[in-house]
C-alpha cells in the first residue's frame, strides 16, 4: 500500500494496492438507503405484529395474534380432515374388524402398517427399540421368540392389558452352589446340551425346585404363564452366568427383594384406544416375529 496519495481530490480513503488500485468513499446508492432503512421500519412493525418482547412472566402477544402453537394446530387440523375424508373406508374398518379379520385383509394390513411407524416410534421403540429390535431388558420384537404368544390376538391382548413379568427367588432356598449348579444347567440348555453329564447336578436342582412347571421339563417355556424358553439363544435378561445366577436368586417381580428383575409393560388400551391399539398389533406382527 503506498503512503503517498497520487489521487488527493479523488475521493478515495488513501489505501492503495499495487500501484493504482484504491479504495473509494463514495456514497451507498440511493436504493440501498432506502431498503437499509426500510429494514429499521420492518422491526418495528415486526415487534408489534407478533410475539416478540419478553416480560417477567409472558410476553407481548402481538396484533396478529400469531403463535406457532396455533399454527400447528391449525395445519394439523387441515392433514387430519384430509386423512379422514382420504382414508375413510380404511380408517372405519380399524374401527369395526377385528385384528384377525384385519389381518386377513391385505391391503388393510399395509395401511395399519404404514399409519403406525410413527405410533410405534412414541410409544414402543423408547424399550423396543427401533424396528423392534430390542434394549438390554427389553424383549425383541422382531424374532419369533415369544413369552406370552406371538398371534396376532395375544399380542393385541399385551397392549390392552399390558404384562407383569412373575418368577420366585430361589435365593433364600438355594445354597450358592446349587444356584451355580442351576444357572449351568439352564445355559447349556440354551445350547443343546441339556443331556450332558456336567450339568446333572444343575438339572436335579431345576427339576427339584419347579422350574419344569412353568419353563417345562425341556425348557420350552409356557406362553399361558409368560415363561420364557430357555432352550434356546434368546435370552429375556442375559446369558451371561452371572446374570442367570442374578435371576434365579431374585427372581422377577419378587415382592420384598429389591435386586429382583423388573418386567413390567403397561397398559395402552385407555391410553391410546381400541383402533390405535389394533394398529399397533398388526405393526408388531409385521416386524417378523409374529406367529
Amino acid at each position: 500500500m503506498a503512503h503517498d496519495n497520487p489521487w488527493p481530490n479523488e475521493g478515495n480513503t488513501g489505501h492503495i494496492w499495487d500501484e493504482d488500485i484504491r479504495e473509494l468513499d463514495n456514497p451507498p446508492p440511493l436504493w440501498w438507503m432506502l431498503a437499509y432503512y426500510a429494514g429499521f421500519v420492518m422491526i418495528i412493525f415486526y415487534v408489534l405484529y407478533y410475539p416478540a418482547l419478553p416480560g417477567p412472566t409472558s410476553h407481548t402477544a402481538g396484533l396478529a395474534g400469531w403463535t406457532q402453537v396455533k399454527e400447528y394446530h391449525e395445519d394439523f387440523k387441515v392433514l387430519t380432515d384430509w386423512r379422514s375424508e382420504k382414508f375413510a373406508v380404511q380408517e372405519q374398518a380399524l374401527t369395526s374388524k377385528s385384528v384377525e379379520e384385519i389381518l386377513a385383509d391385505k391391503n388393510l394390513v399395509n395401511y395399519a402398517v404404514a399409519t403406525s411407524k410413527a405410533l410405534f416410534g412414541d410409544y414402543c421403540a423408547g424399550c423396543h427399540g427401533s424396528g423392534g429390535m430390542g434394549n438390554v431388558g427389553y424383549p425383541i420384537l422382531a424374532d419369533d421368540d415369544w413369552l406370552y404368544g406371538g398371534d396376532v390376538n395375544a399380542l393385541y391382548q399385551t397392549l390392552v392389558n399390558g404384562r407383569v413379568g412373575n418368577m420366585p427367588g430361589y435365593g433364600a432356598m438355594l445354597s450358592e452352589q446349587q444356584v451355580s449348579d442351576a444357572a449351568d444347567f439352564v445355559i447349556a440348555m440354551s445350547n443343546g446340551k441339556a443331556d450332558d453329564a456336567a450339568v446333572a447336578a444343575g438339572r436335579d436342582v431345576y427339576n427339584t425346585i419347579g422350574c419344569a412347571g412353568c419353563h417345562m421339563p425341556d425348557g420350552s417355556g409356557m406362553a399361558a404363564l409368560g415363561a420364557a424358553k430357555l432352550n434356546d439363544k434368546v435370552w429375556r435378561f442375559s446369558g451371561d452366568k452371572a446374570e442367570v445366577m442374578k435371576t434365579i436368586k431374585h427372581g422377577v417381580n419378587a415382592v420384598g427383594d429389591k435386586n429382583t428383575r423388573p418386567a413390567l409393560m403397561p397398559a395402552f388400551a385407555e391410553r391410546l384406544g381400541d383402533k390405535e391399539v389394533k394398529r399397533l398389533a398388526i405393526y408388531v406382527h409385521s416386524l417378523g416375529g409374529g406367529q
